[in-house]
């Protein structure tokens, strides 16, 4: 059992981090708790993958973030924020999820993997990319079906279909198909995602013309085999050879936390949180939401760049308020 805390942050990522920051330079006594370790999401990005946004962009907490690209890589975030946490000295604790959060005689119990805390104020900023959404077809659980991408040597030579059009999708087929896999790219929409970086999409859409990586645009996986896959098109099911499946379909918030907290969900497909965007807190009394767990289901509202300025205003509130 730990003593109580002012602020509970559930979250290291970079908007966590920045909300430590800021209780600290506001003198209040917090915790990070983060499942993984320090950004965890960050770490589990492709290796390769380069920031949409410049370096000055991604900062927290007034500390520069020096890049030797306009658009940093994640090698280079991932030693930003770690240096912020530990230059710092951000009271973190890594490896440890936060399983309930429950009111309890005006402050906050809560219970993670390893122990009990108590918070006055708790503050999640989980992000949005440790649940999958599933493409929900047969073979989906079959071992070579990955929906998280990471090194595209793995794939080398290799019959690879990749399911999606936005940006992680994108950066799969190219990387794959560069380090010699056969890629088919599975597209629900009629062309490659409006959102994809600018410098990246012309790559994709001429590698797609010339044939270098086959495309099925308004089409969707229909089964998966251990050896094959069947594509519904508009022409009819096509089934091709197939060693790996990169399912590339978006990730969603941990709404069963959100829920279990109390925390009121919209009736819709968006689940979108309550809170009030002035203060970030939501309907349960000093419980507050900080970066993309903002957006619900839609994950792309929020990022690091605008949703550095949350830490900002949970903090003033909180510190208002005390």
């Amino acid at each position: 059992m730990n003593a109580a805390f002012d602020v509970l942050i559930i979250g290291g990522g970079p908007i966590g981090l920045a909300c430590a920051l800021e209780a600290k330079k506001a003198g209040l006594n917090y915790i990070i708790i983060e499942k993984g370790c320090v950004t965890n999401s960050l770490y589990n990005y492709p290796l390769y993958m380069t920031f949409f946004s410049t370096s000055e962009r991604l900062e927290i907490g007034h500390v520069p973030f020096v890049s030797i690209n306009p658009k940093p890589t994640r090698p280079e975030a991932l030693e930003y924020y770690r240096r912020v946490a530990t230059s710092h000295e951000l009271n973190i604790r890594l490896f440890e999820e936060v399983e309930q959060v429950t009111p309890n005689a005006g402050e906050y119990t809560v219970t993670t993997s390893k122990t009990t805390y108590h918070a006055r104020h708790v503050v999640i900023a989980t992000g949005f990319y440790d649940i999958p959404n599933l493409i929900q077809v047969p073979g989906e659980d079959l071992p070579k079906v990955r929906h998280y991408y990471k090194d595209p040597h793995f794939y080398a030579t290799q019959d690879v279909v990749v399911v999606g059009a936005a940006n992680s999708a994108v950066d799969a087929a190219l990387e794959t198909y560069r380090k010699g896999a056969r890629v088919t790219m599975v597209i629900k929409q009629s062309e490659i995602g409006a959102r994809v970086k600018y410098w990246v999409k012309p790559d994709i859409e001429n590698r797609i013309k010339e044939g270098s990586i086959k495309a099925y645009f308004y089409s969707t996986i229909q089964a998966i085999r251990e050896r094959e896959v069947d594509i519904l098109t508009p022409e009819g099911t096509v089934t091709i050879p197939n060693d790996f499946v990169i399912a590339m379909t978006g990730y969603q918030p941990n709404f069963t936390l959100l829920e279990k907290a109390g925390i009121t969900l919209s009736d819709d497909n968006i689940k979108m949180p309550v809170y009030n965007p002035l203060t970030m807190e939501t309907n349960m009394p000093r419980i507050y939401l900080a970066g993309v767990v903002c957006g619900g289901m839609n994950t792309h509202v929020w990022f690091i760049e605008n949703s550095r300025e949350h830490a900002d205003k949970i903090i003033a509130h909180i510190k208002g308020n005390a």
